[in-house]
């Protein structure tokens, strides 16, 4: 049964049947993750819950990107766990809407595009990183109440659910896909919990989820300029995590649907949904890679996914907490193992030895700074930063010089490769000053000059000509390199000579 579902800007075919049911397995999946980073942050469980809730439905109704999830995630639950401790919660939700402000202004000036400055390296250690975070978040579930390992039957016991929960989810879609094969793990694994009276850890062990629609309420602190410079920063940070996160999972969820979701509408949604979920008693949030993965591997691929999933929630808060609270906790375990398994990016360590050294030195520094400090933004911007260190190191060593004279006796140094502070270096041992010949030409016509630093070089290796009373010309130079040189003359004084026979810098044959 497919019909047509107009949900504001997007248009397109929807299986009503497929985004119900996926909206119901996410809205499952949903409330550990939202409970187990409340207690992250030192929060109630209800701020993650109403954190969910109201991202959720915001997202998916204004986002940029149909079937990916939001909702209360670790790496904003770590940016608050300091300041709910020290300060308390009221000042957790100022910061969630300052931070929600800062998003909805970087979506309205289009700052997502510079996700595109993101490697792909950089994106393959991300969710490796997250991959292994999920996982081992897993491990608690295997420890008691004092911390300690289970042994014996409880052991046993667990680990046979977990295994048959990760069992239906790999084989069910061979066999069928009507259903969504992590409900179905989750409802199986429930009913021979029930069926037998097997003694296994709940969701309800975890906390109870019991609660009402998410208060109206506006934060209690100080409206005063010691209050934003205490908040500011968290807020700040947050903003960065949350779209970070957010624009990363759009891009993968992206390549895996094969469609394009748009940036920065979804950078606005992720503020405004920060915004109400601050003055809904909600701890803020961004998008949730490994809820998207189940929504998009349950078949969904529209809004309505993740319209269901939030209102299925609010649901469970509101009327079925004593039902859900029984849902055995090995169900949910092994459908996020499952999750881990799929998110990693397997084909990267098959290229291990096909991709260049400096990508996989990223990768590997990125999964590590993923999975040590357990901040994704972080480890994005430490790849970021790594790559560009490297990218501007290879370059560096790749400016050339070709030279050769003409029927004059003039001497051209055809430069090769881009002039800019990481190249200068070598671009300055390339000429031979003392030997050269009285007029010299470096012609630029395979190469531009970038930066402030390739114009002080310019400055620098014309002077050196004019110490011992020979010309040099530069030629060919690009209109934006020209641009460069003529504001480099209020600041540095570019020692270039007019000659008749070359129109100097602009010189074009």
């Amino acid at each position: 049964m497919k019909k047509y579902l107009n949900l504001f800007d997007f248009k397109q075919k929807v299986d009503y049947k497929t985004e119900v049911l996926s909206g119901l397995t996410v809205a499952l999946a949903l409330i550990p993750e939202a409970v187990a980073f409340a207690f992250l942050a030192g929060l109630s469980p209800l701020t993650g819950l109403y954190a969910a809730f109201v991202l959720g439905i915001v997202t998916a109704v204004l986002g940029g990107r149909p079937g990916m999830i939001s909702g209360a995630t670790g790496a904003v639950a770590v940016v608050f766990a300091s300041l709910s401790l020290s300060h308390g919660v009221e000042y957790v939700f100022a910061t969630v809407i300052l931070a929600g402000i800062i998003q909805v202004t970087a979506g309205l000036l289009r700052l997502g595009k510079f996700m595109r400055l993101v490697p792909h390296p950089v994106i393959f250690g991300f969710v490796n990183g997250l991959a292994i975070i999920i996982f081992m978040s897993q491990l608690d579930q295997f420890k008691d109440a004092a911390g300690n390992w289970l042994t014996g039957m409880p052991l046993l016991i667990l680990l046979a659910l977990v295994f048959l929960t990760m069992l239906i989810i790999w084989g069910l879609p061979k066999l069928t896909k009507a259903i969504p094969a992590t409900l179905v793990a989750i409802l199986v694994i429930f009913g021979v919990v029930t069926a037998f009276n097997i003694d296994t850890k709940t969701v309800g062990d975890m906390a109870s989820i019991k609660g009402s629609f998410p208060p109206f309420h506006i934060p209690m602190v100080p409206l005063n300029l010691e209050t934003l410079v205490l908040i500011f920063p968290y807020a700040l940070i947050m903003a960065g995590v949350g779209l970070i996160e957010s624009l990363l999972t759009l891009n993968i969820i992206d390549e895996i649907t094969e469609t394009r979701g748009r940036g920065n509408k979804e950078a606005v949604a992720q503020g405004i949904a920060n915004m109400l979920s601050g003055v809904f008693s909600g701890m803020g949030g961004c998008a949730m890679l490994g809820q998207s993965l189940i929504n998009i591997s349950s078949g969904a691929r529209a809004r309505l996914s993740g319209i269901v999933a939030a209102v299925m929630l609010l649901v469970f808060i509101m009327f079925g907490s004593g039902l859900i609270e029984q849902l055995p906790m090995a169900a949910l375990t092994g459908l996020m193992i499952m999750v881990a398994i799929g998110t990693f990016e397997w084909a990267s360590l098959k290229v291990f030895n096909k991709m260049p050294k400096s990508d996989v030195f990223v990768m590997v520094m990125v999964t590590l700074v993923t999975v040590i400090l357990h901040n994704l933004a972080l480890a994005v911007i430490v790849g970021v930063i790594i790559a560009a260190l490297v990218f501007a190191w290879d370059n560096a060593k790749r400016i050339r010089a070709r030279k050769r004279f003409d029927e004059n006796g003039v001497k051209y140094y055809e430069i090769y490769g881009p002039l800019f502070f990481g190249s200068v270096g070598v671009f300055n041992e390339k000429f031979d000053v003392l030997n050269d010949p009285e007029e010299v030409v470096i012609d630029f016509a395979e190469s531009r000059v970038v930066d402030m630093s390739a114009i002080e070089a310019l400055n620098k290796i014309t002077e050196r000509y004019l110490k011992v009373g020979k010309k040099v010309h530069l030629k060919h130079l690009s209109k934006d390199c020209q641009t460069l040189l003529k504001n480099a003359e209020k600041v540095i004084d570019v020692n270039i000579l007019e000659d008749p026979k070359y129109k100097v810098v602009v010189d074009k044959v």
